[in-house]
């Protein structure tokens, strides 16, 4: 497709795609993409869309519970299955390639329920934008045979939001948001107190009515991450968030003045690269 073909036309190529499939089982968050996914795929499908969710420590319940309601609201059949990546030492380790073998472990899991349920694809939410950015679990896709429509026919983020507002799905406006262990750097052995203690944190901030919230555990020090139109909200309340960490374990607590970045932790990456 050109870089001025409308978002409209994406989506009729997206139906057209889906319609091909026959039957789609979509590996879904409950986020923008993958909610937008589905419920193209219920108009197109009926029944033979089906969404699956993983229950796992390195995603919040409330993440869990939201995916599941709006599954519910959209008609869709809904499945829920566990994942084991922390039994995975490649995982635990935290080396750059993480994201595979977590999607690796999601993604064998999933096959082996489109066999069984005799499903034609199995696709992911993942957008035209995500080509730009590191993402190895792109890799445990490619490898398995799942799908990536909305990428197929070049649905950027925005594009997505957009279509989904005009759909009136709530997820439009949705804050981003990435796995628990996604706020460990590189190196940083994953294990299930860790993500607890950084679930924590990120629940205590967003009770502050705060959108996008991002805790980045390094060791006794917790950095946090908002909107940069938030931080005065943060320095505000001062001595209620460091009560709050501190409480957790963490020794120091600290605002990055850039803000909320998406994937901020690669830039490390980056830097001992360079």
């Amino acid at each position: 497709m050109g870089p001025d073909t409308m978002p409209e036309e994406k989506l009729g190529k997206l139906k057209e795609l889906l319609e091909e499939s026959e039957s789609v089982l979509i590996a879904y968050s409950g986020g923008v993409d993958s909610a937008f996914l589905l419920k193209v795929a219920r108009d197109v499908l009926g029944d033979r869309a089906v969404a699956v969710t993983a229950r796992s420590p390195t995603y919040p319940e409330r993440e869990y519970l939201e995916a599941q309601e709006l599954a519910q609201r959209l008609g869709v059949r809904f499945l829920s299955i566990s994942t084991d990546e922390l039994s995975r030492q490649e995982f635990i380790c935290n080396a750059p390639d993480r994201c595979y073998w977590c999607k690796r472990e999601l993604f064998e899991k999933l096959r082996e329920i489109a066999r069984r349920e005799h499903i034609g694809w199995v696709a992911d939410g993942s957008n035209f934008d995500d080509l730009k950015d590191f993402r190895p679990g792109s890799k445990a896709a490619r490898e398995l045979g799942v799908r990536s429509p909305l990428c197929e026919v070049e649905l950027t983020k925005e594009e997505i939001r957009v279509l989904s507002r005009n759909m009136g799905l709530s997820t439009w406006d949705k804050a981003p948001f990435a796995c628990l262990a996604s706020r460990i750097p590189y190196g940083t052995p994953i294990t299930p107190e860790v993500l607890e203690k950084i679930n924590r944190a990120e629940e205590s901030l967003l009770c502050l009515g705060l959108r996008h919230v991002r805790v980045r555990h390094h060791a006794k020090i917790a950095r946090i991450e908002v909107e940069p139109r938030d931080m005065e909200e943060i320095v505000r309340r001062r001595d209620e968030v460091v009560g709050k960490l501190k409480a957790l374990g963490y020794l120091y607590i600290v605002l990055d003045l850039e803000g909320y970045q998406s994937g901020s932790l690669n830039q490390m990456l980056e830097h001992t690269k360079g």
